[in-house]
């Protein structure tokens, strides 16, 4: 592996200046460094480097465990710990973040490639993992018997499976990065406009069913039935940052319901 972008936080001048040689010299480029805590976490978001070698104990208020777990958390950059301790309590510390390697100082130019080369490399089938899980998921919606949507915590559509193309007549490409409420159009008794999904979402939390009688307005001004189920998105913070609407065509259960009030008036 070459060019890929390492930022250094290390809080003695010279070793970070000495780690950036090194990783000059083995091909690397070193697009930021600093030697605190809080700066790696603003850094690391403006900088967006491949991997982060982080010395545990830092100038400032957080040490470089803690700004590990803080930039793990939010930005998913791999860290590999450069340290001169190793006590069992800053190592079970350190194992919470999930680190990519810890290499004990000192160290020489060929443990710092070995151990950052296994990491860029451990880092790279998590990606190839994270796509295929994607795509497995993506094929099993794409499949899934019921219409699909989701969006963004502001209502804007991020996913549209066939079928619900096919109940509201919008083809995905029509529909990606518009608000639901262009696409998913619904009224309810009394030809009211039902409440945008999104927003019953993100008030209550998953609900199962949106307004009484609810009904799908299509593109081509079809009238279709619909029950709607709607859930939550979370992160791993289980934090909201988008919703799913799950919606299906009811129309032969309406047919049987009015089959069946005409038969009890008739007999009644």
């Amino acid at each position: 592996m070459a060019n890929e972008r390492i930022m250094i936080v290390e809080d003695e001048k010279i070793v970070a200046l000495d780690i950036k040689d090194s990783l000059e010299h083995l091909g690397y480029s070193v697009p930021c460094m600093t030697s605190s805590g809080e700066e790696a976490i603003k850094i690391a978001n403006q900088c967006h480097p491949d991997l982060i070698l982080m010395d545990i104990v830092l100038k400032g208020n957080i040490d470089g465990i803690d700004a590990a777990k803080v930039i793990r958390e939010n930005y998913d950059i791999p860290v590999i710990y450069l340290t001169a301790y190793s006590d069992e309590r800053t190592l079970q510390r350190a194992k919470l973040t999930e680190p990519f390697g810890h290499i004990l100082k000192p160290f020489d130019e060929r443990e710092l490639r070995t151990n950052i080369e296994i990491a860029l490399y451990k880092r790279e089938k998590e990606k190839e993992k994270l796509f295929d899980h994607e795509k497995w998921i993506t094929s099993l919606h794409n499949n899934f018997g019921d219409a699909i949507i989701s969006t963004d915590n502001n209502g804007v559509i991020k996913y549209m499976n066939p079928f619900a193309q096919a109940l509201t007549g919008y083809t995905k490409e029509e529909a990606m990065g518009r608000q639901i409420c262009q696409i998913f159009k619904v009224v309810c008794e009394g030809n009211r406009c039902a409440e945008d999904p999104t927003t019953k979402i993100l008030r209550e939390g998953a609900f199962f069913g949106l307004d009484d009688n609810t009904t799908l307005i299509s593109k081509d001004n079809t009238h279709i039935p619909l029950d709607v189920i709607g859930s939550p998105i979370t992160n791993k913070k289980n934090e909201i940052i988008g919703t799913v609407v799950i919606f299906y065509d009811i129309t032969d259960r309406k047919k049987i319901e009015r089959s069946f009030r005409s038969f009890e008036v008739a007999y009644s």
